[in-house]
């Protein structure tokens, strides 16, 4: 892996973290969330798992947003 893909793979990582975090925070399980932003609980599995290649829309980030009832903006702060 290059440098440069170095610091685009942590935030994918932080990214998968956030979301999981919030997600347990709110006592819902990877199938919950899903079936509440509309996507398949193998998709939202392989969001936490901080893929690459499967990285959630911002239509998808919004939505996970609301049902957390956050601002979209958390979901992406990686300095905590």
């Amino acid at each position: 892996m290059s440098e440069a893909q170095k610091p685009r793979d942590e935030r994918f990582i932080k990214l998968g973290l956030n979301i999981a975090y919030y997600r347990k925070l709110n006592r819902l399980t990877q199938a919950q969330l899903a079936e509440r932003v509309k996507i398949n609980p193998k998709y939202m599995s392989q969001i936490e798992r901080q893929s690459p290649a499967m990285s959630p829309s911002l239509k998808v980030l919004f939505a996970m947003a609301d049902v957390f009832q956050i601002p979209a903006h958390k979901l992406l702060d990686f300095d905590n």
